[in-house]
């Protein structure tokens, strides 16, 4: 039966599997206006718009441009309310509401998701605000901060106590009310929230505020049990049984959640400075 061919102006009557605009050989099926090609489905199916070489992936859009709008969602009247962009200054993908300079979402070439910067420093960077109305649910077990340190650079799990300016080092006395608190990131705890963390000069190191952190001790001035409140000791970085109570109020540093009968070692706290 010989084909009816097929009209521009519309077609009536049409029998998919016989009446179809595309090619019955390996050839792509090609759109053009105005002389140039603007649209290829080669012979896998795959698309491909901007670009003969759709590639592997089903739908291939390639910008002409350095920051050229890839996808555009308008409302019913026609605004163009959002914008999917190929920046290839910022080397990344950027999702915009009015032009390709607003970098609400934008997805580095690293992976990186920065909302409202086009300079994601991290997996997920924020520049503003971030409201929560659930939970928040971190693997770390600890809160720490960021401080300054003179001299040597503490270890983590090494007690430390704040000098006059501010900034940090190593322990080394019985019982000091200058006491900071525990460096984290020792043994199998991290941190799971670090506050003041920012760029400066100076060596810094977190400290774990609140929470359970690994914890250097000796034992060798009196065993420790579970539950014990610990304070500074002699050993330089070290914590202690707190015996005394008169001494040990405003320099314990926690609460051992493991025992330490005899030398030294590392217990995990429970950091309650007092």
């Amino acid at each position: 039966m010989a084909q009816t061919p097929w009209q521009l102006g519309g077609n009536s009557n049409t029998n998919p599997p016989t009446d179809f605009l595309g090619t019955t050989d390996s050839q792509p099926l090609v759109v053009k206006t105005d002389g140039t090609e603007r649209l290829r489905v080669v012979a896998t199916g795959n698309v491909g718009i901007g670009t003969t070489n759709p590639g592997r992936w089903p739908l291939t859009i390639q910008a002409q441009l350095p920051e050229q709008e890839l996808i555009s969602f308008q409302d019913p009247s026609g605004n163009t309310k959002w914008h999917i962009n190929q920046n290839w200054i910022s080397s990344g993908l950027n999702f915009s509401e009015t032009n390709v300079a607003d970098f609400r979402v934008f997805i580095a070439t690293g992976g990186n998701v920065g909302i409202g910067t086009n300079v994601p420093a991290t997996k997920l960077h924020v520049a503003g605000d971030v409201t929560v109305t659930g939970d928040v649910l971190l693997a770390g077990a600890d809160c720490a901060e960021d401080f300054d340190v003179i001299g040597r650079l503490p270890e983590p799990g090494t007690v430390v106590v704040i000098d006059e300016n501010g900034a940090l080092h190593e322990s080394c006395h019985a019982y000091d009310k200058k006491v900071a608190g525990v460096v984290s990131g020792a043994g199998e705890y991290r941190h799971g929230l670090v506050l003041d963390k920012r760029t400066s000069e100076k060596k810094r190191i977190p400290l774990a505020l609140v929470g359970k952190v690994y914890c250097k001790v000796d034992a060798q001035y009196s065993p420790i049990e579970l539950g014990d409140l610990l304070t500074t000791s002699p050993t330089p970085g070290h914590a202690m049984k707190a015996v005394d109570p008169f001494k040990a109020f405003g320099s314990v540093i926690g609460k051992a959640l493991a025992c330490l009968q005899t030398g030294q070692g590392m217990v995990p706290i429970l950091v309650a400075l007092q």
